[in-house]
């Protein structure tokens, strides 16, 4: 049987070898892993950098909205007291109550049962008997309140009997001086000769319709960096 001999040379080569082997995938897996490192960190940066931005976006957001409000009071406390609206000389139910005023104009909630009293009342005022009054309760089907709230209809009509040109013509007057703004979209008149008991008269019909604005919802919200 041969004998295998090495010399020292093939063994210190073959030790150079394995040496430069061991530092290579050394080496490579330090590249490797300052690689994968880095992409974590890069992200982690990119997210905290995100995060930052919208934390300083929701900073500012609040100090403009705290100067909003302090002039927000200063400007209703202003309006409330030192301009006072004088309406209640001039138009029938009304008071000079500013706040009131506004609310009585455009309320913040579909109350139909409200919109129908001021206009029975309107009409008790100008000496006129309601004959008839439709329109269509949608209160427990509407929103009171919206992010960005917007005048809404509230149509209704009425009738009124046994009036003259006088009456009507008050209660067109009257109806247009309201603080509740009630357009008529159709008006209708109708003259009747006196039959039996029946005086003679004129009959009003009126379509009409007023408005609501939902009141404004102010919410703290959150959100989610990604």
């Amino acid at each position: 049987m041969a004998k295998l001999n090495f010399s020292a040379k093939h063994v210190a080569i073959n030790k150079a070898n394995t040496q430069i082997v061991a530092v290579v995938g050394l080496a490579s897996f330090i590249v490797v892993f300052c690689l994968v490192a880095s992409k974590a960190v890069f992200s982690q940066y990119e997210y905290q950098s995100r995060v930052i931005k919208a934390a300083t976006a929701a900073d500012d957001q609040l100090k403009a909205n705290i100067s909003t409000y302090s002039n927000l009071v200063q400007s209703y406390d202003k309006f409330d007291t030192k301009n006072p609206i004088t309406l209640a000389n001039t138009v029938p139910g009304s008071t000079n109550d500013n706040v009131q005023i506004i609310l009585d104009a455009l309320p913040a909630a579909y109350d139909f049962p409200g919109l129908t009293s001021t206009v029975e009342n309107v009409l008790v005022q100008t000496g006129q008997q309601v004959s008839a009054f439709s329109g269509t309760d949608e209160q427990g089907t509407t929103s009171n309140s919206s992010a960005t709230p917007q005048p809404i209809a509230m149509p209704f009509g009425f009738s009124v009997a046994n009036g003259n040109y006088g009456s009507v013509q008050q209660l067109i007057q009257v109806l247009q001086q309201s603080i509740r703004p009630m357009p008529m979209d159709t008006l209708n008149i109708t003259a009747q000769q006196a039959t039996g008991s029946q005086p003679a008269g004129l009959t009003m019909t009126v379509t009409a319709h007023s408005y609501y604005q939902p009141a404004k919802t102010l919410s703290i919200t959150k959100e989610t960096v990604n």
